[in-house]
């Protein structure tokens, strides 16, 4: 895989040597020539230009790249890098840092951003998923789908808890990708049957987010799937 990360402060150097040692091709753009010769890497190609200019981009071969990575310590240069990347050179996947809280709105599609990363945001969801049982955190948000990574511990009172996978009436456009059971992932399958203290991760979209919502957290209404007592059973999708 090919990827393009515009800037080498501390997260795009780590990134890039990270990105290198797993095999894959890289290529880091940096404005400054003192930093860029500072982080000289073996594996790590290195463009010194600035990256929010097509022609740089257009030099670093940004039509060939599988994944561009923003992560200049600038949130205004990283919004540009990421409109050139998708628009001019349509690269695939676009991932860009967002430096300050308050702009992570600006980080969307419209911008030609798939994945933001916010670093206070992202210690704030793992904070209160280390902390929050029976709460469902979310984890991260994939902007080009509007899909989310939710995380839900369950609690002993979760409708969820005691039931098989199958039976519990996942929408349609959401799907348990993992449970995570005393330090050990589950692989989600029909017949799982979820236990108090399991980790439950589900892929969401922003219209199913209340309906998993209902069926996983205790406090959340009654256990849909267990439907008036005459009812015939949802047949459920647990894999989407």
């Amino acid at each position: 895989m090919k990827v393009v990360i515009a800037g080498a402060g501390n997260v795009g150097l780590y990134l890039a040597a990270d990105l290198n040692e797993a095999g894959h091709e890289v290529l880091l753009i940096e404005i400054d020539p003192a930093v860029a010769a500072r982080g000289a890497a073996p594996g790590i190609e290195w463009l010194v230009r600035d990256a929010c200019e097509v022609s740089a981009l257009d030099a670093a071969g940004l039509a060939s790249a599988d994944v561009v990575v923003a992560a200049t310590g600038d949130d205004e240069d990283n919004l540009v890098v990421s409109l050139l990347a998708k628009q001019e050179f349509a690269v695939p996947r676009v991932v860009a840092r967002v430096n300050h809280p308050k702009n992570h709105w600006l980080f969307n599609q419209a911008w030609g951003v798939d994945v933001a990363v916010s670093t206070p945001h992202l210690l704030s969801a793992l904070v209160e998923e280390a902390v929050s049982v029976g709460s469902l955190v979310r984890l991260m948000q994939l902007e080009s789908s509007g899909a989310r990574l939710v995380e839900v511990t369950l609690a002993p009172g979760s409708p969820a808890a005691g039931a098989e996978l199958a039976r519990i009436g996942m929408p349609r456009d959401a799907s348990v990708v993992a449970v995570v059971r005393r330090a050990h992932v589950v692989v989600p399958r029909g017949d799982t049957v979820l236990e108090p203290g399991d980790e439950v991760l589900v892929l969401v979209s922003a219209d199913s987010e209340d309906a998993v919502r209902s069926l996983l957290v205790a406090d959340a209404g009654p256990p849909a799937w267990l439907g008036p007592p005459s009812a015939t059973p949802t047949r459920a999708n647990p894999g989407g």
